[in-house]
């Protein structure tokens, strides 16, 4: 298994931990609690809007802002002021919401802002359905417009949407970046026992870099320039920090779960419910003995790609399982440089047996036994 870095302190007194039976939606809300949030800026969009709700609820008792605002053009706004002030802060929304955000989480990613969005996926392009879908992984992980790049967690369990959130706010604070924990409207529904444990990821560097009106910096007001890179002398010298920021990530915050990888000559490679169904499908195929395992990418990016690699070279064949037409297996590709069989399975599975409204495992199982 990849290294999950999910680890309670051992250093720091924490509150104890609570196990409570709660639905995705409410485990990012705890989650998101217990990293410090309370500052939530969101629009209304299915199928996310019992986050939404949670925070409204939530953030008022515990001396927090909830503002909803009138559109989600200005909760970019409202991120990008509340993240220049070293708040932790956050919004979740769907594809069409995530996509009218773009401009100003640019912006954000521009100036080194740390902000945390959680984006549950519906069915696109356009308007889409309201249903859930994989259909944003190209947007999140490749960036916006500009060519940003956010770091993209992908919770697959209750549990995960719980601890994820707590990662990706000490993330976007180490690095001073955009976290997106990309999920989908199944994922959030779901119910699960969780423990809603204070997770400790180590030291994070000083905020001294935020803006409070008060403090000089070299005899000058300090500021957040949204505009610093239009002088020609500065725009090489920042793109060449936010590069060789992206390639520290890259290095260092891979992460991935791998079952019974070791022996497969098929590697299932699926993220969020999809993996659940995968692991499932994975032991139907191995009590038939067959030699089938599961790489779940934790990290869409930075994506485990020299895992891909390495079991590429090894002769091990991939089905890549997605909700959506493909766009992950554009990843697996990367990764697997033109060696092992990569074959996909996506909207098609809900189609067999007449099963409509998710991908199950039995598809799966299927696909497999026809590819071994």
């Amino acid at each position: 298994m990849g290294v999950m870095g999910l680890t309670q302190s051992s250093e720091k007194q924490q509150p104890p931990s609570e196990k409570v039976l709660t639905p995705g939606y409410e485990a990012i809300g705890i989650g998101s609690l217990n990293a410090g949030c309370l500052h939530f800026f969101g629009y209304p969009i299915t199928p996310q809007n019992e986050i939404t709700e949670f925070f409204a609820s939530e953030l008022p008792k515990r001396g927090g802002l909830f503002v909803q605002a009138e559109s989600e053009s200005a909760v970019g706004a409202m991120l990008f002021g509340a993240s220049a002030t070293g708040v932790r802060v956050m919004t979740s929304t769907s594809g069409p919401g995530w996509a009218l955000m773009q401009e100003t989480l640019s912006h954000i990613s521009w100036c080194d802002l740390p902000c945390v969005v959680v984006d549950v996926q519906r069915g696109g392009p356009g308007q889409g359905t309201t249903r859930h879908a994989q259909t944003d992984y190209l947007s999140a992980t490749k960036g916006g417009y500009g060519g940003y790049k956010s770091i993209v967690l992908a919770p697959a369990s209750v549990q995960e949407c719980h601890d994820l959130v707590q990662l990706a706010f000490h993330l976007a604070d180490k690095y001073r970046i955009l976290v997106i924990v990309l999920t989908d409207g199944l994922m959030i529904q779901f119910r699960g026992q969780i423990e809603t444990r204070i997770l400790d990821f180590g030291p994070l560097p000083p905020k001294d870099w935020i803006l409070n009106g008060t403090d000089k910096k070299g005899g000058r007001w300090n500021l957040v320039i949204s505009a610093k890179g239009t002088f020609m002398d500065n725009y090489k010298p920042m793109w060449e920090a936010l590069d060789k920021k992206y390639q520290l990530i890259a290095e260092n915050e891979v992460r991935y779960e791998t079952i019974q990888a070791d022996d497969a000559t098929l590697l299932l490679i699926a993220h969020g419910y999809v993996a659940q169904c995968c692991k499932a499908a994975l032991e139907m195929a191995r009590s038939k003995g067959m030699k089938v395992g599961l790489i779940r990418p934790v990290t869409l990016w930075p994506f485990p790609h020299d895992a891909i690699k390495q079991k590429a070279s090894e002769g091990c064949e991939f089905l890549v399982v997605e909700d959506n037409m493909g766009q992950m297996i554009e990843d697996v590709r990367l990764g697997a440089e033109k060696k092992g069989g990569i074959h996909f399975l996506g909207l098609q599975a809900r189609h067999r047996g007449g099963e409509m409204g998710m991908i199950f495992p039995d598809p799966i199982f299927e696909e497999a036994c026809r590819l071994a």
